[in-house]
């Protein structure tokens, strides 16, 4: 029987960057706002960390600058994903060496895999580590999609934990679920979807939105844990407008834009990535005052 990595929230976390560089002090800081929320994971170098933008060493230093921070007090999920096998499961050997307690491995982008050749590749890695896999389905960005029944047989392998889900497709969602056995554990990777996947038996959301209200994030995934779904929906419709404006441009320029509006030293994009158009911030400025997390001088 698999155990789950987590229940809960985990929080996709931002990677805070100045003048070129990463900004350890400001990650730290942003680390230990996510604990005092009382998050259940941290992953590190995923999509909202920018990963794609960063070198190598960049990111081995960033994933152990946030395992030796996070000092064992919740697990730390790092980012592995390439569109090359051999490159990630080279990235999924180092980010083991340096201890992560799982991975999080994206979909090959641009490859456009067939069916046949995600299993290949996923079974490629998993055969590589011993740290558990959780498989991250987001066709919007990569250009392909894990059918439920790759899911099936990908769920089968000892070392796939589960898989955060970002197809936007409920009802693809629960076909996979109807397939996999019960100990494959689904994150929703939409924060919008939260309820409803959890709902289906999902075990929670890794997060966006946590980035900004972390707290707010957990007391949702705890109602809907709780099966108190009348409570949970109404919050899930609190939170809708956030959700929306975190993705007014493509993730993470908003939550990027929110937590430097909040005075939280998110720091720099990283091109091809810009700041936000002024139509965009004025949404984030507005979603950001209906919680009260804006400065007075903002």
């Amino acid at each position: 029987m698999k155990q789950a990595l987590f229940t809960g929230v985990g929080t996709a976390i931002v990677t805070p960057f100045k003048n070129g560089a990463v900004n350890f002090p400001a990650f730290g800081r942003l680390i230990d706002r996510q604990l005092a929320g009382g998050v259940h994971a941290i992953i590190v170098c995923g999509t909202t960390g920018e990963a794609a933008t960063m070198t190598q060493k960049e990111r081995l230093e960033t994933i152990q600058y946030c395992i030796d921070r996070v000092a064992g007090r919740i697990p730390v999920i790092a980012g592995a994903g390439a569109n090359s096998t051999e490159v990630a499961r080279e990235n999924a050997k180092a980010a083991e060496r340096l201890g992560a307690d799982g991975l999080l491995m994206v979909t090959p982008y641009y490859n456009k895999a067939t069916q046949q050749g995600l299993l290949r590749h996923y079974q490629a890695i998993a055969d590589s580590v011993s740290t558990p896999m959780i498989l991250y389905n987001v066709p919007s960005r990569t250009g392909v999609n894990i059918q439920p029944e790759t899911y099936a047989e990908l769920a089968q392998h000892p070392n796939i934990a589960g898989a955060k889900e970002a197809s936007g497709s409920l009802s693809q969602l629960q076909k996979t679920m109807r397939l996999c056995p019960e100990d494959f554990s689904i994150w929703s990777g939409n924060d919008d979807e939260t309820a409803a996947i959890c709902m289906l038996g999902g075990a929670g959301v890794i997060s966006v939105a946590s980035n900004v209200l972390p707290a707010e994030m957990c007391r949702l995934t705890a109602l809907c844990l709780a099966n108190d779904f009348a409570s949970a929906g109404k919050l899930q419709l609190k939170l809708k407008p956030l959700c929306d404006a975190l993705f007014c441009e493509v993730n993470p320029i908003p939550v990027k834009t929110a937590l430097n509006l909040m005075g939280l030293e998110a720091g720099e994009l990283r091109l091809p990535l810009c700041p936000p158009t002024a139509a965009s911030t004025e949404k984030i400025k507005l979603a950001l005052s209906a919680w009260n997390l804006l400065p007075e001088s903002n």
